[in-house]
């Protein structure tokens, strides 16, 4: 995937409602407008990298980029779960996600027991790769602090929200 790292933001909305309710593993959904840039190279599948909420810190995550087969989707979402414990939802806010590598492809599953497991797999992988110096360098990137920025000079009105939804190599 020549398109990897692949860099994009914007803003957290409402998905499904199964990541926190159903899995156990919350995510957080982005609007159709980034999912709908993808470039045509990034597959449906597990990518991992890294992500950042607002003007908070960096940490790895998670994402899910497709039609969710177990539960037979008819709309193709990018769900991120980011590896950190957060206090309170942050439906809203602006998500800025670094994806740095591919996992494996999307999947069906018999029983909801067997994708919370592949889905903590993909976790535990996913902290491991992010260890590599190449992907750890990625956690430091400009774009991260690019957010920061922006975001104390413009107050997150829902015409600057828009505005920063982007997407890019």
């Amino acid at each position: 995937m020549k398109s990897l790292p692949y860099f994009c933001r914007g803003e957290v909305i409402r998905g499904f409602g199964r990541g926190s309710k159903e899995l156990g593993i919350p995510t957080a959904n982005f609007p159709d407008p980034v999912v709908d840039n993808l470039p045509a190279d990034i597959s449906t599948g597990i990518y991992y990298g890294w992500a950042c909420v607002g003007n908070g810190d960096v940490y790895k995550m998670v994402m899910s980029i497709g039609w969710n087969p177990y539960y037979k989707n008819t709309k193709k979402s990018m769900e991120t779960h980011v590896i950190h414990t957060f206090k309170e939802d942050f439906y809203g806010e602006i998500l800025s996600v670094v994806m740095v590598g591919y996992i494996r492809p999307e999947r069906s599953y018999d029983s909801l027991e067997a994708l919370i497991t592949a889905i903590n797999n993909d976790i535990e992988e996913a902290k491991v790769k992010l260890e590599l110096p190449e992907h750890l360098k990625l956690r430091e990137d400009n774009f991260f602090t690019s957010v920061r920025s922006s975001s104390s000079a413009v107050p997150p009105t829902t015409a600057s929200t828009s505005q920063t939804i982007m997407n890019g190599h």
